[in-house]
């Protein structure tokens, strides 16, 4: 498998473009190898970061190095398992959220708290939660342990959300 290598040099200041750059490759799911050089998979999913990360660093007056290739000896397999704990770690968030959503559900339920408005940004809350599910599922390429999990906790908070929404329905969302 062929994997991205990006390493780049930004003017010290502002810093916000050294911010910028990490926060993009971080959400696109690249792996820090050192300061300033990241690694990832190519694919369909992540070689546009390629493009967004050259053109970021080239609008802050930097200079980027890009190269495509097959990791050489074990780098292959510790760069698998080095970007396959980072899926691990944002399952382990995602897992959190869900956790957190469920508790907020049930505290809505304790308070007897049945309203239209509630339920919306409850809504949102869970389509929030299916969104960052989508992006870490498409950057998941190893398939994390954690993935199973999180799907099935995924359908969980949605059943929940369902019978919330009853109990709103059922009380006239006052």
């Amino acid at each position: 498998m062929d994997w991205w290598t990006i390493s780049y040099r930004l003017p010290a200041e502002p810093s916000r473009w050294r911010v910028s750059a990490w926060r993009r490759l971080k959400r696109g799911g690249a792996v820090a190898l050192q300061q300033a050089t990241w690694s990832f998979p190519a694919g369909q999913q992540f070689d546009p970061m390629v493009d967004d990360v050259v053109a970021l660093v080239a609008e802050a007056g930097g200079e980027s190095f890009v190269f495509r290739g097959e990791p050489q000896g074990d780098t292959a397999g510790r760069l698998e398992e080095q970007f396959t704990a980072a899926r691990n770690e944002e399952w382990t968030e995602f897992l959190g959220d869900c956790a957190k959503y469920d508790r907020e559900i049930a505290s809505e339920i304790a308070k007897g708290k049945f309203t239209y408005a509630e339920l919306e940004e409850e809504e949102q809350t869970l389509e929030r939660l299916r969104r960052w599910h989508r992006r870490i599922r498409t950057r998941d390429v190893f398939g994390s342990p954690h993935a199973a999990e999180a799907e099935v906790r995924l359908k969980e908070v949605a059943e929940a959300l369902e019978r919330y929404a009853d109990q709103v329905f059922d009380r006239g969302g006052t």
